[in-house]
């Protein structure tokens, strides 16, 4: 497959020239005017933060695609699916209230919020995965799937589960309805190693679905409660929780793919990712931990593989934040060094198999130029 284009710009700018129009700049250079929107429905996918997070992108980026989606006829609207963990974010009126709080409304993007799987995260749509190896169908948020035009605009950090929440986090996780989300995490679900356990209740707190309990003193989690996200394991200090499954991240990389293969597949697609605030875990969290890495940039491309590939290859070149997660696991004498940012900061997650499965189905390639503009 021939080399994708990957479009890179930092975060230095001029004095008269603030970052949103420098992100225009850059999504103009990588493409986006060759995308018919003349009158066409746009979905920019994005993630809104959970309340208490400020770790997610400023409604101002979401805002700059907008008005670019606007100037080549489109009629874009800004879309998050509903999550499977209680927060505010599971049920469509207090997403829309969370997205209001942490300020996406039609005075600061210039254009609507709509949840993509409705009311109650059950109206989907049931969608062919072309080359689905682990799922041949994907159950996707109906107003994503209408859409003519699919745009991802991605914040690119950690993740307790997949390593590193980038493009394709964003587009197969973040789109799959409530249904989709359990059928990408129904590959493991984690247990308590009892003489680990410290009872510290920090998992417990982690936990979206109510299902860890410390009727002895130490940890117990509920296979029946548990939707086998995979926050525990990250929140937990001592290495007390691990899955079930040995290859259950792998399994979870490898639906992402397949689900976001799902919502690209036969229409014309965009995708940006901004590395900034590299929190070690999602934006799905209630708070944002420090930066585990500085501030590198804003990419483009219309290949999504290509795309989280480039965000990796310079994360990986970055140096660490010293007061950070990462900083502070590289800085303990005993430890294993993996000698990768995402693994060390969060040494249970898998990451490579999201990029090598989308490859081999079809859905992009890991083979790229890096593009600069100044």
């Amino acid at each position: 497959m021939e080399k994708a284009k990957v479009y890179f710009t930092d975060f230095r700018t001029r004095i008269g020239v603030p970052l949103p129009a420098k992100l225009q700049t850059l999504i103009r250079a990588a493409g986006i005017g060759n995308i018919d929107m003349d009158g066409k429905l746009v979905a920019i996918k994005m993630h809104f933060g959970e309340m208490g997070n400020i770790a997610y992108l400023r409604p101002n980026y979401a805002k700059a695609v907008a008005d670019v989606v606007r100037e080549l006829g489109g009629k874009p609207f800004l879309t998050d699916c509903n999550t499977l963990y209680p927060g505010y974010r599971k049920k469509a009126i207090d997403h829309l209230y969370n997205a209001e709080v942490n300020g996406f409304n039609w005075m600061t993007t210039g254009c609507p919020v709509i949840i993509g799987d409705g009311l109650r995260g059950t109206d989907d749509i049931e969608v062919p995965v072309r080359n689905g190896v682990l799922c041949k169908t994907a159950y996707i948020g109906h107003a994503i799937m209408d859409a003519d035009v699919f745009i991802s605009l991605t914040h690119f950090k950690g993740h307790e589960s997949t390593g590193f929440g980038g493009t394709l986090k964003n587009i197969g996780m973040g789109c799959g309805s409530r249904a989709g989300k359990m059928q990408q995490h129904n590959a493991g679900k984690p247990h308590v190693i009892t003489e680990k356990c410290r009872g510290c209740h920090r998992c417990a707190r982690e936990c979206g679905s109510d299902a860890i309990s410390y009727d002895t003193g130490k940890a117990w989690i509920n296979p029946d409660l548990c939707k086998g996200c995979g926050r525990c394991i990250g929140a937990c200090s001592f290495d007390a929780i691990e899955n079930d499954n040995w290859d259950a991240n792998e399994i979870l990389c490898r639906k992402t793919a397949e689900y976001s293969q799902a919502v690209c597949d036969g229409r014309p697609c965009f995708h940006i990712s901004l590395i900034t605030d590299v929190s070690p875990n999602c934006d799905c969290h209630g708070e944002n931990d420090a930066p585990i890495l500085p501030n590198i940039g804003m990419l483009a491309s219309s290949d999504p593989i290509a795309l989280d590939q480039a965000c990796v290859d310079l994360c990986q070149k970055a140096e660490p934040i010293r007061n950070s997660q990462l900083g502070d696991n590289l800085a303990k004498p005993d430890w294993h060094c993996h000698h990768d940012h995402f693994m060390d900061s969060n040494p249970n997650v898998r990451w490579k198999e999201t990029l090598e499965h989308g490859e081999e189905i079809g859905l992009g390639t890991r083979q790229y130029d890096l593009i600069t503009l100044k």
